[in-house]
């Protein structure tokens, strides 16, 4: 499948299949003519020797510097090398071709100015797959990701390197090998290619499509923890939560009673009065994340399909626009808080492995789900695993967006740091993957320790986490299941299979 890039309609999926899935793009024809448009208009600017920012003067402090004609073209090839200026391990290869795609979706908005080679190049080499090497750190989030941006631009112009077959060699010779020699800038190209959050906001697209699957998969663990310790099951009654109005409280209830249809376990003898928070209001915490993730999601698909770019040329207008349009904070702000309510939703998850694992709140279960404990420590330790996940996320959420540092002269004094809190908010997610893998291993313990019916979505998870993880008799390392756990939640296999058999959740 081909993603068409016009400006206007690229999505999170969309992006998502481009830089995980290597799917083709294509420039719409309509984008190309407004791409051309836009650089005639800028062109007999130029011939005009009108001034101009990043154009015909320099950038930053030094915007008041006026270029002769002589130093426009040259300018611009300097301004590429200087600003690659990164530093650290090279980011994925799956993040660098999401912030290509978004970068050529703003070129096809048609207020760029660069001319229709740039944007052809972005074009052949995401669909060639071969991948710039950028460095992962750098980025202030405002100009745009300027130091990673141009690590693309350079690789572009044969002068850095690329991923070719996982293998890293120099982008001259990767350029050759798809038919493309090095790529000549002229005026404006330089900063067409790198002025704009492309970079930040790919990586927010990329976590909240894993963190949208993950509100799924934890809907699934809380139902399996609820079922395993006998749970009441009247907090998720829809009634209460349409009676408050959130949406994501009223999904997540409606999931848990999903899930647990047909459980034996849940469905006969006594239950308590009221359990504990951790396990009564999953739904109006978790529900929350649920809401902002939402709301995030906006945020961040505004931006893939907005203008980026300072300055911007309004061709029709013919005038010459210089802004602030590069600043990462609308994407920032919304990402910091998804980062702080993961972490959060991570607390809950392991708040009810605790209650799994002590037996003085288990229900019955034994003391960490080991048949022979004190011999046996069980799941003792996974629990501590669960902890320092739990600490270091806690750390990663303090926030990015308001640790601004002036840079450039004091002509940048307010930056957003927005690659800065997505960088985190991934490590977050990672986190979040493994605390609530634990939480389903336990819970697949507990199930199996109950034995009796399960519910009709929580049988399907469970007879899934079997097929890689096996019941624990006795002691033996649980590193291996850990990561076997988390590894299977992040494939999507539980998931599926239970929406397989059940239907779609919220």
């Amino acid at each position: 499948m081909t993603i068409v890039l016009n400006g206007d309609s690229l999505t999170i999926e969309k992006l998502v299949d481009v830089a995980r899935n290597h799917e083709n793009v294509k420039v719409s024809d309509n984008s190309w003519k407004k791409i051309d448009a836009c650089r005639k208009m800028l062109q007999n600017k130029i011939d005009a020797h009108e001034v101009m920012y990043g154009i015909t003067t320099g950038i930053g402090e030094f915007s008041e510097v006026t270029l002769t004609p002589d130093q426009t073209q040259e300018f611009q090839k300097l301004l590429v090398r200087n600003h690659a200026a990164g530093i650290g391990e090279p980011m994925d290869i799956e993040l660098v071709r999401g912030a290509m795609c978004g970068r050529i979706n703003v070129h096809a908005k048609g207020y760029s100015g660069g001319r229709k080679t740039i944007t052809e190049y972005l074009e052949k080499v995401l669909n060639n797959k071969i991948t710039p090497v950028v460095c992962e750190k750098g980025s202030v989030g405002a100009s745009g990701d300027l130091a990673p941006m141009s690590q693309i631009a350079l690789a572009l112009m044969g002068e850095g390197e690329m991923f070719v077959e996982d293998k890293i060699i120099s982008s001259k010779i990767a350029l050759k090998s798809i038919g493309l020699e090095p790529l000549d800038l002229e005026a404006r190209d330089g900063l067409a290619l790198i002025n704009g959050s492309n970079v930040l906001t790919a990586l927010a697209a990329l976590i909240l499509h894993d963190a949208e699957r993950w509100m799924k998969m934890h809907d699934i663990a809380a139902a399996m923890t609820l079922e395993a310790l006998k749970a009441n099951m009247k907090p998720y009654d829809e009634r209460i939560h349409l009676l408050r109005g959130f949406n994501g409280s009223h999904e997540i209830a409606s999931n848990l009673n999903l899930l647990t249809e047909g459980s034996e376990i849940l469905f006969s003898g006594e239950k308590k009065v009221q359990d504990a928070y951790s396990m009564r209001s999953t739904p109006q915490v978790a529900g929350t994340l649920r809401d902002s993730l939402k709301f995030a999601r906006t945020q961040v698909e505004t931006e893939l399909n907005g203008v980026g770019d300072n300055p911007i040329f309004l061709t029709k207008e013919k005038e010459v626009m210089t802004g602030a349009n590069f600043q990462g904070t609308p994407v920032a702000l919304p990402m910091e808080m998804v980062g702080t309510g993961l972490s959060m939703v991570a607390v809950l998850s392991e708040r009810r492995l605790n209650r799994l694992t002590n037996p003085a709140l288990s229900v019955g279960l034994p003391p960490f789900l080991t048949e022979k404990p004190g011999l046996h420590s069980g799941m003792m330790l996974s629990q501590y695993t669960a902890d320092a996940l739990i600490v270091e996320s806690k750390i990663l959420s303090h926030p990015a967006a308001n640790q601004s540092i002036p840079a450039a002269a004091d002509q940048e004094d307010f930056v957003s740091m927005g690659l800065t809190t997505c960088q985190k908010v991934k490590q977050i997610m990672d986190n979040c993957f493994a605390v609530l893998g634990i939480e389903m291993m336990a819970a697949a313990q507990a199930l199996d320790i109950r034995g009796k019916r399960l519910g009709k979505g929580t049988g399907k998870a469970h007879e899934i986490i079997r097929k890689h993880v096996d019941y624990l008799d006795e002691d033996r390392p649980l590193y291996k299941d850990h990561n076997t756990m988390q590894t299977l939640l992040e494939s999507n296999e539980i998931l599926e299979g239970v929406e397989a058999y059940v239907g779609k959740l919220n």
